[in-house]
């Protein structure tokens, strides 16, 4: 994610705390996805670890996507302001522009390979619902439905039925609120508007949560069950902007979230599918704040570089990851894995999965992406004015 701001690396441009808190999300995810297919929990790291406190860290990655989201949120709402001057002063084409050839190359390269590993006979990639393969066919359908932004409801009416595809619910949310983010600011020309419309987000998504608690499929994966994560995200971006804090008060705001975010994430979902999420996206809202402009120094770089690094590429880890674990487990059965395979298969499989990530943005998705852009989106930004048309600046993380 490139920024405009000059006089700066890559490195320096971008936000650590930002990338870190992404790097540790993104790890859980995949540490949640390793264990639902070899339980993580039964292995020599229980000789350390209780497994009931096991099964907490390895099983609610779910919330990682629902700080992503929050982060998304943020990040969208801070850009948005840098590049267009203010959030009225959106153009909304040259938004969707850069949306499309940022997300879509890699993902359709991703759908590329599921389909090509189910139509050869993988079941790991293959359209299974209840055991029953809905044939090569039905690849047309839950292809299309990744990139027009209803695969969650798809997988609402139908159910899992494709193992390395089904994740990729998330992006059909995201992609949704790409759609309809311009729109809202065109329509909504004063802040309170927007602020009455956050409040209807973040009031609406826990009702609807709690409605739908017994089921998964909606109360995790709906677009309003996710709604209020990424209102919390661009109210975040619009206090910190306008909220001056000394250093020292920041480093505490943010070590008191991240507190809170680890007490949320490890109480779990189960008992807490309404407010768990609501807390969680208060908790890392307030993180993005503190953290908007706390400066970070080499040796902190130097030490966190490997979590910024998986922050960095979190989209890439999170479109391949499965794909490379699909492999593996059509490899190495759960029944056939002993037990003290399990952490280095799980190191194999981080290794191979930043790897493929690290390779595919590397010589695919930001090449690409950068082409398109300059061959389609030259840069139609607003210089930035001392007082936007909502009155909010950008948060300088960095951009998307």
């Amino acid at each position: 994610m490139a920024s405009s701001m000059t006089g700066c690396t890559e490195k320096e441009r971008r936000n650590l705390y930002i990338d870190v808190m992404r790097g540790v999300c993104i790890s859980l995810v995949m540490l949640l996805h390793y264990s639902l297919s070899y339980h993580l929990q039964v292995s020599p790291l229980q000789n350390w670890i209780g497994i009931p406190t096991l099964r907490a860290i390895l099983y609610n990655g779910n919330y990682g996507v629902d700080i992503f989201f929050v982060i998304s949120g943020f990040l969208i709402t801070s850009n948005v302001v840098r590049r267009y001057g203010s959030l009225g002063g959106i153009n909304g084409l040259h938004f969707y522009k850069l949306r499309f050839f940022r997300l879509y190359p890699l993902v359709m390269f991703a759908l590329m390979v599921i389909t090509a590993l189910g139509l050869a006979g993988l079941p790991n990639f293959s359209n299974l619902q209840h055991g029953t393969n809905l044939g090569g066919g039905f690849f047309f359908i839950a292809d299309l439905s990744v990139l027009t932004f209803w695969h969650n409801l798809l997988m609402e009416a139908v159910g899992y039925f494709n193992y390395a595809m089904n994740i990729y619910w998330s992006l059909s949310v995201e992609e949704v609120f790409y759609l309809l983010y311009p729109v809202v600011l065109l329509i909504a020309r004063r802040r309170w508007q927007l602020g009455l419309l956050a409040c209807v987000c973040m009031a609406a998504a826990p009702v609807y949560r709690y409605m739908h608690k017994e089921n998964e499929l909606f109360f995790m994966y709906g677009n309003i069950a996710c709604i209020d994560l990424l209102a919390y995200g661009c109210v975040a971006a619009i206090v910190a902007e306008s909220l001056n804090l000394a250093n020292a008060p920041r480093r505490m705001l943010a070590a008191l979230s991240c507190g809170t975010m680890g007490w949320v994430y490890m109480r779990g979902m189960h008992g807490n599918e309404a407010l768990g999420a609501t807390w969680l996206g208060m908790a890392t809202a307030l993180f993005l704040i503190a953290v908007s402009r706390l400066p970070a120094s080499s040796f902190s770089r130097r030490c966190a570089s490997p979590l910024a690094w998986l922050g960095s590429h979190s989209y890439e880890l999170y479109l391949f990851h499965i794909i490379v674990l699909g492999i593996i487990v059509e490899l190495v059965p759960r029944q056939t894995m002993a037990i003290d395979q399990k952490l280095p298969v799980f190191a194999l499989f981080f290794a191979l999965s930043a790897l493929l990530a690290g390779m595919t943005a590397r010589f695919f998705g930001n090449p690409m992406n950068q082409w398109l852009r300059s061959r389609f989106a030259r840069s139609e930004a607003k210089p930035r004015d001392s007082v936007a048309m909502h009155g909010v600046g950008a948060a300088r993380p960095h951009s998307r």
